[in-house]
């Protein structure tokens, strides 16, 4: 016998598999009572944001720029300067803001890895 860490048995494994099946494959709920269907957002639901929420300069400000540069920018990509960071991201199609804001940093600083350069974006971090 398996003895694991799971929560149900085979069988009400496999129903709940196959209770998805139709939402995973259409994209949209396939209940035929409403009110099994999640309620949608109302238009005075205030806006959510995504990822961490904080200032310039805080410590979610720094994981942000962190988290756009490894998006566009491999280990590969370093260590290089400031030139051929914002080169390299626009070849890479990131977000114009990001691109910007490489290129206005002092062509002749170098930057060994990601954190590093986005701990200047960010404001010392």
């Amino acid at each position: 016998m398996q003895r694991g860490s799971d929560r149900l048995n085979v069988h009400r494994d496999d129903e709940m598999k196959h209770e998805l099946k139709g939402l995973l494959r259409s994209g949209h709920p396939t209940r035929v009572d409403e009110w099994h269907d999640p309620e949608p957002a109302a238009d005075d639901d205030p806006e959510v944001t995504g990822g961490p929420v904080g200032g310039l300069g805080s410590p979610a400000s720094l994981e942000r720029v962190r988290l756009e540069l490894a998006r566009s920018l491999g280990r590969g990509a370093f260590p290089a300067r400031a030139g051929e960071l914002a080169a390299a991201l626009r070849r890479d199609n990131a977000p114009d803001p990001l691109v910007e804001a490489v290129a206005e940093l002092p062509r002749g600083e170098q930057f060994r890895n990601v954190q590093q350069l986005a701990e200047a974006l960010a404001g010392g971090g």
